[in-house]
């Protein structure tokens, strides 16, 4: 019984090639398994460029996310847009109610407060 081998035909990927795949990596466009499967390679040929080419990973480094930390941020940021609409719209009711105490006194007084109190601003020696 004779064993037939099928020889692999080994191919070249030039640094070009291989730094754009790492790119491609890195920015979340592919994973190292879409990367595998598009250019016919083995996971590990990858994590070789990735070694190689990466900037952020290197061989015996980890990249540890918590998932704790990120629910804690993601909370706090959204109790501090909660504040920040709050205490806008605690102003937003403020600027009406003047203008509403300033529209109700022109009417009471029967002067237009709004015209005098911008020709009072013109006058003033501060400016």
């Amino acid at each position: 019984m004779k064993k037939e081998y099928q020889i692999k035909q080994q191919r070249l990927f030039s640094e070009e090639i291989r730094k754009q795949v790492v790119g491609q990596v890195e920015r979340c466009e592919l994973t190292v398994a879409q990367a595998v499967r598009e250019y016919s390679v083995c996971k590990q040929t990858i994590y070789k460029w990735l070694y190689k080419y990466s900037r952020t990973l290197k061989k015996g480094t980890r990249i540890v996310m918590e998932k704790d930390s990120q629910d804690k941020t993601s909370q706090e940021l959204r109790n501090r847009i909660r504040d920040l609409e709050a205490a806008l719209g605690r102003k937003s009711l403020e600027a009406d109610l003047y203008r509403i105490i300033v529209e109700k006194a022109s009417d009471e007084y029967d002067v237009d407060l709004k015209k005098n109190f911008g020709d009072q601003a013109s006058k003033s020696p501060l400016k």
